[in-house]
């Protein structure tokens, strides 16, 4: 075996970094340095420019020659961007990070050593923190992702919109639903065998359909609180307009997806009964443009349903029998028995 074969038998396996990019160049200015300043020895980084009108090319090209440069004439949403973008990239593993997150130094090696351990390991997230308030778990994945019987999804130190303070009370390496799509690293392979994300959802909850596919594939998810991230985040953005109308309709697009129809045939009915009630609050308390969006979320739901436009999962196994599950009810008892703590929750 000559010197350059054994060297590469040294060498860790290769990640690659992914920052999917539209129109961020003020995330990637205060940023893009703390990626750079990743501590492990056989990485990329990789900006994936999503059809960008601001300065992210240039700023880039002038600053940044290292990191390698792919892009697309058009913006196709988070889930369409990757798919395109991680074809083009080969790795060991894809880390898919968001543009608005300051890594730490030592955020990689953590995350590989857990995928490392077992080929069934298929997907792992840091612990994430508010960049705004570090003291804070942030919206967006927190210490892991679970789902409740309904299709809820919450996570380890956020329930809703309320965020925990991070104690080292979720500070252990465990399997989990699902690993947010701010700061995940999966299996190159994993993602390319069950087809990427469904570019269909363009943005927001595609990460939770992939997780789940992922565990009905027979991979495991792991969140590994001993890498840290420190993310901006949109869960303290106002709910209007496009976001509101993708969160219900992709929720009950994955629902429709993956649930077995023994399941489906009365979990869809009573989701679609709680989504009214959201809906009518929110115009009862003068958010008129919330009420709009689910209803609207509705109608693109019944008129996939009709055209037949929703790819089934073949799979069979039930909600319950997965991973970072809590078989109860979220809602239930997060509004009536007024419990906003995921350990008081899960017992």
């Amino acid at each position: 075996m000559d010197l350059h074969s054994q060297k590469q038998n040294r060498l860790k396996p290769f990640v690659s970094i992914v920052i999917l990019n539209y129109n961020g160049v003020k995330y990637l200015q205060q940023f893009l340095p703390s990626v750079m300043a990743t501590q492990y020895e056989n990485f990329e980084v990789v900006v994936a420019d999503n059809g960008s009108n601001d300065d992210s090319i240039s700023f880039l090209q002038n600053n940044y020659p290292a990191v390698k440069l792919i892009t697309s004439t058009t913006n196709e949403g988070f889930a369409g961007g990757y798919n395109w973008a991680l074809k083009k990239i080969n790795a060991d593993y894809y880390v898919l990070l968001n543009s608005d997150v300051e890594v730490t130094p030592n955020w990689i090696s953590p995350m590989v050593e857990v995928l490392e351990k077992d080929k069934l390991n298929a997907a792992c997230q840091p612990k994430l923190l508010s960049q705004k308030e570090p003291t804070l778990f942030e919206y967006a994945g927190a210490a892991g992702g679970w789902i409740d019987g309904l299709g809820y999804p919450f996570s380890r130190g956020r329930v809703f919109d309320v965020c925990e303070k991070d104690e080292k009370q979720y500070d252990t390496v465990e399997s989990i639903f699902w690993a947010s799509g701010a700061a995940m690293m999966i299996r190159s392979h994993v993602f390319h065998e069950l087809g990427g994300f469904d570019a269909s959802f363009f943005a927001h909850q595609e990460e939770i359909d992939l997780c789940w596919r992922i565990q009905l594939a027979g991979y495991q998810i792991y969140c590994c609180p001993t890498a840290v991230v420190y993310h901006v985040g949109a869960g303290t953005l106002p709910r209007g307009g496009r976001k509101v109308f993708l969160n219900f309709r992709n929720n009950l697009m994955m629902l429709c997806k993956n649930l077995p129809l023994t399941e489906l045939i009365w979990k869809l009915p009573f989701r679609l009964g709680l989504d009214a009630i959201s809906a009518w609050k929110g115009l009862l308390s003068g958010d008129g443009y919330f009420f709009t969006d689910i209803v609207k979320a509705h109608f693109a739901l019944f008129g996939r349903l009709v055209t037949g436009n929703i790819a089934r999962s073949k799979a069979t196994q039930s909600l319950k029998s997965l991973n970072g599950v809590y078989t109860g009810s979220l809602v239930f008892q997060y509004f009536v028995k007024k419990k906003q703590y995921f350990k008081k929750i899960v017992c």
